[in-house]
């Protein structure tokens, strides 16, 4: 594959630097496929002057405009879907279905916010005083900061920066190193749809020699990241002291209940794609899996032959469903929470390995791993692994299995399979998730659903839907005397 280059967007003009970063294609690592510019702390600050100048512009601009924009960058995203889905693929490691959707997901989210743009911002309240009209109305907040993750290259950008523009404020991205061009994509979208200079400016670059000038420029209103929590931690207390505005969307470690009146061959089917979908490298998958002991060992014989037959490879093979991982490093360490669990006496079901042959040589893959004899004493239980390795464990009662569900610091996603209405309430009201599922997967939420965890999942503010507009606003009330 030739090698692309790609220009970034700063204030509404295509830029390129000196020094490039390379882009690799984790089914083969051999050879870059991708450049993109490798901005300087200067080239940085430049971006925020544009996001500055921008935002006085953008904030009165009609929200009619903003939706016609909006419209219109959905209309181009699908329009170059393939090409689009291509560079998700090529970059991360999808398999094509994967990458379709999510391209066609970062469209919905502009789609939908183009029609809350032009929503209603405030409303009336009564007062005490005679004579007095009193309301409250909402405001952007200014410049946005969005770092997003590698994961989900083209999705988490979108679901950030639709609701932050529609509400009127311009933004920053910073996607990840490894993954930078479905952003870029993104932001040709907007860009030939008519969004104003320098309302996005996306930084592209080697992280170590931009975060200060990305993190500290005083300009800066609102950071909303997604991504691990050791970083998110890291720029909670930095940005603290500045009372800038912080939105964190960080790890899971989601469990999925099976009760003995399940169905168990559709139980499983959920299990494996929320477990291995995007090879497992995504918040909300389901990484431990609680089975009542009464069904456990039909369950597992059930799950193992569906893992089986998943069919590893490089994502844009048309025969895949388990694409690689997205980097050696992170491969790497995954293979080290295998071990490490296996070390700690959890025993391998199916998978655990790299796989063999000339097809995987040289790329990022490990095969889909189930482990059992998992205990709450093992770093397995309670650590991301964010891989494609799913843990096994019985209980023996519903009240049991809730405690385990609520055994973790995370607090994302949960579900349970059963027929009981009953027991299937009394887990929603008593699980510590931001999302729970009954008879689906923990993860797959449509773009008007409130999204984000509790605990150390996340911050308080939400994404998606209406809520996600809390974040990106401010109120201001406003009294008016008029006599009486």
């Amino acid at each position: 594959m030739a090698l692309q280059s790609m220009e970034t967007l700063s204030g509404g003009r295509w830029v390129g630097a000196d020094s490039w970063v390379e882009v690799f294609d984790p089914a083969d690592v051999r050879e870059a496929v991708a450049a993109v510019p490798a901005l300087t702390p200067e080239d940085v600050t430049a971006a925020y002057d544009a996001a500055e100048s921008a935002f006085a512009v953008w904030r009165r601009t009609s929200p009619f405009e903003r939706a016609r924009i909006f419209t219109r960058t959905a209309a181009l995203l699908r329009e170059r879907a393939a090409e689009i889905a291509e560079a998700v693929s090529t970059e991360n490691g999808k398999t094509r279905a994967e990458a379709r959707g999510e391209t066609e997901k970062a469209a919905d989210f502009f789609e939908y916010y183009s029609s809350l743009a032009r929503d209603g911002y405030g409303t009336l309240i009564h007062d005490v005083r005679p004579g007095t009209r009193t309301s409250f109305q909402s405001e952007p907040l200014g410049v946005v900061l969005a770092i997003t993750p590698w994961n989900d290259p083209l999705l988490t950008p979108a679901r950030k920066l639709a609701p932050a523009l529609a509400a009127g404020n311009t933004a920053v991205l910073k996607p990840a190193t490894e993954t930078p061009t479905s952003a870029l994509h993104l932001a040709r979208a907007l860009h030939d749809a008519g969004l104003p200079a320098g309302v996005l400016n996306v930084v592209t670059g080697r992280t170590s020699q931009i975060s200060d000038a990305l993190l500290d420029d005083p300009r800066i209103a609102a950071v909303t990241f997604t991504g691990s929590n050791g970083v998110g931690e890291t720029l909670r207390v930095r940005l603290a002291a500045r009372n800038i505005r912080f939105q964190g969307e960080l790890g899971g470690k989601n469990a999925s209940v099976i009760l003995p009146d399940a169905d168990l061959d559709a139980a499983a089917t959920a299990v494996v794609a929320a477990s291995f979908g995007q090879a497992g490298q995504r918040c909300t998958a389901t990484s431990r899996v609680l089975v009542h002991r009464d069904v456990h060992d039909a369950f597992a014989d059930i799950l193992r032959a569906k893992v089986t037959a998943l069919r590893l490879g490089p994502g844009r093979d048309a025969d895949v469903n388990v694409g690689p991982l997205v980097s050696q490093s992170h491969r790497a360490g995954v293979l080290a929470d295998i071990d490490r669990a296996v070390a700690q006496g959890a025993k391998i079901d199916v998978g655990g390995t790299p796989p063999e042959g000339p097809r995987y040589a040289h790329g990022c893959y490990v095969t889909p791993t189930v482990l059992a004899g998992v205990t709450p004493e093992m770093d397995v239980w309670r650590h991301e692994v964010f891989g494609p390795v799913v843990v096994l464990r019985a209980f023996d009662t519903l009240d049991e299995a809730i405690a385990a569900v609520n055994d973790s610091d995370f607090g994302l996603a949960a579900a349970i399979f059963t027929k009981d209405l009953g027991a299937a309430h009394t887990f929603i009201d008593a699980v510590d998730c931001g999302q729970v599922a009954v008879n689906t997967t923990t993860s797959g939420w449509d773009v008007h659903h409130p999204f984000g965890g509790f605990r150390d999942s996340g911050s308080a503010f939400k994404e998606q839907g209406g809520e996600a507009l809390r974040f990106y606003t401010r109120v201001k009330t406003v009294a008016i005397h008029y006599g009486g």
